[in-house]
């Protein structure tokens, strides 16, 4: 019994020898002198044992088998502002063949569905962020890959990190902090809108307050008053409708009605099942594009002094030249002709054709436009590059192609980033005049309105006579474009439309 465990020990150590020779030729083996029936015992189990070294590892060590090594996949930047992205559609499945260059999925970025190709040749082994996963940040794991010929089914999967999970997991019940007690209600009360936010934002009963302002209303005062009293108090909003929970044995008396002409503090959130009911209201999940505009108009209208400067063009040459241009069959629209006379107006004021970084200005070097295009999932700005070398043709042709990728949500990062100047036409829907908000870090944006028809009173002949004027407003950074240099701009851009003839049109 003793030889045969020392037979099995011996043999064992000879089959991780041979594992270690295998990864590493430059090891030597010493073999002890034994009989020719021992030896062949050996070697048989040797060769056993070089068959499946991970199951000689998990019979030694007690540990289990590794599987294959994994090539991560992670949520890439797929344009400059991107931050987070949505999983719409995955175009491979768990086991598919990959070669670099194949499309993996689709992700929505803050401006496009971009599709995601892969840099790798492989197998796709594991999806970890299926499709629909929203808000998923920069750098997390979204599938695994295995290189060719290895078993994809066993593939490692890394160990979660809290950092990359797209949705926080639910914290596990822990016993709420003691909350100031609630004050006993004696009636409607009557806030600030300052006063609403801060005691919204850390999650304080407005009932504990004591109101100092004119009849009655709790101020902005009395609202950090209360904070210095509750300072732990976590910047968690008061909801508005409690969420399921346990029903309670005592039953919880009827809130007294509110007197006439008042209004509810917060407005009750409708209930699955009962839509619609007065006071209610729904939470509308927003798209990646919405809550980009929304973070850049804040910051544009927070950030950037915006000065305004209105003028009238005289469309009536445009109009002209675009009927003589429809009977030879060439379309082309009124914008065209303003997005052209705006990027000649740049290459006559360069100083114009600037952005702002964290440094100070930037003089671009070549004349780029947005043009403002409305989507289901709100206003996207593509850019036609260099405007001012081309025809007002060329303009319209890129200008349609842009729009409807835009519209598609097909856009390419190159196709909306960049230019410092941008166009806002309204002037479809009928809207006579308005001031847009400039799209950092750009230095102007132009807002169209629509052409009227005006009388006008020729000064030679002292005859009326019928003029079709556009209103457009510039706003300009002020850090970049003072007054006088916007008000020179808009003197160009004017004479530029209305005599379209100083500009290239083909």
């Amino acid at each position: 019994m003793a030889a045969s465990l020392r037979l099995g020990r011996q043999g064992i150590l000879f089959g991780l020898r041979f594992a270690k020779l295998k990864k590493n030729p430059g090891l030597h083996i010493r073999f002890r002198t034994m009989s020719g029936s021992s030896f062949n015992r050996h070697i048989s189990l040797l060769l056993w044992m070089a068959r499946s070294q991970a199951v000689v590892a998990q019979w030694v060590t007690g540990l289990p088998a590794r599987g294959a090594a994994p090539v991560k996949v992670e949520m890439p930047a797929l344009s400059p502002t991107m931050e987070e992205g949505n999983i719409v559609k995955w175009l491979k499945k768990e086991g598919d063949a990959v070669a670099a260059g194949d499309a993996l999925c689709e992700i929505e970025t803050d401006k496009a569905v971009v599709t995601l190709e892969s840099s790798d040749d492989g197998v796709l082994a594991k999806i970890l962020m299926e499709e629909g996963s929203r808000a998923v940040r920069l750098g997390t794991l979204i599938a695994l890959m295995v290189e060719e010929g290895e078993d994809w089914k066993t593939v490692e999967i890394p160990p979660p990190v809290a950092a990359t999970q797209a949705t926080p997991a639910p914290a596990a019940p822990t016993a709420p902090p003691p909350h100031p007690p609630r004050a006993a209600s004696t009636g409607p009360l009557r806030l600030s809108p300052a006063a609403r936010h801060i005691l919204d934002t850390h999650g304080l009963d407005p009932q504990l307050a004591t109101p100092t302002g004119h009849r009655g209303i709790i101020t902005k005062e009395d609202a950090l008053n209360l904070l210095k009293k509750f300072p732990d108090s976590k910047t968690t909003p008061v909801t508005a409708a409690p969420v399921a929970a346990a029903p309670s044995p005592v039953a919880t008396p009827a809130a007294a009605p509110l007197p006439p002409g008042s209004r509810p503090m917060y407005p009750p959130q409708s209930i699955p099942g009962k839509p619609g009911a007065p006071g209610t209201f729904t939470e509308v999940p927003a798209s990646n594009v919405r809550r980009v505009i929304a973070q850049r108009l804040t910051q544009s209208k927070t950030t950037i002094p915006h000065a305004y400067a209105t003028i009238d063009c005289d469309l009536g040459a445009v109009m002209q030249l675009r009927k003589e241009m429809a009977k030879a069959e060439i379309k082309v629209s009124v914008n065209d002709f303003i997005i052209k006379a705006a990027a000649a107006t740049l290459r006559e004021l360069p100083e114009v054709n600037v952005t702002w970084s964290g440094e100070g200005p930037q003089a671009l070097n070549s004349i780029s436009i947005s043009i403002a295009v409305a989507t289901p999932k709100g206003l996207i700005t593509p850019i036609i590059t260099n405007a001012a070398d081309k025809g007002v043709q060329e303009i319209s042709a890129n200008a349609k192609a842009l729009a409807q990728k835009a519209r598609n949500g097909k856009l390419l990062p190159h196709e909306y980033q960049g230019g410092s100047f941008s166009i806002s036409n309204l002037g479809m829907f009928g809207i006579s005049e308005f001031s847009a908000v400039i799209n950092p870090p750009q230095a102007c944006i132009l807002a169209v309105g629509t052409s009227r028809a005006v009388l006008h009173l020729t000064e030679e002949t002292g005859a009326l006579s019928t003029q079709q004027l556009m209103t457009v407003t510039l706003s300009s950074d002020g850090r970049l474009v003072d007054d006088e240099l916007a008000s020179r701009f808009l003197d160009k851009f004017r004479a530029n439309l209305e005599r379209p003839q100083r500009m290239t049109l083909n």
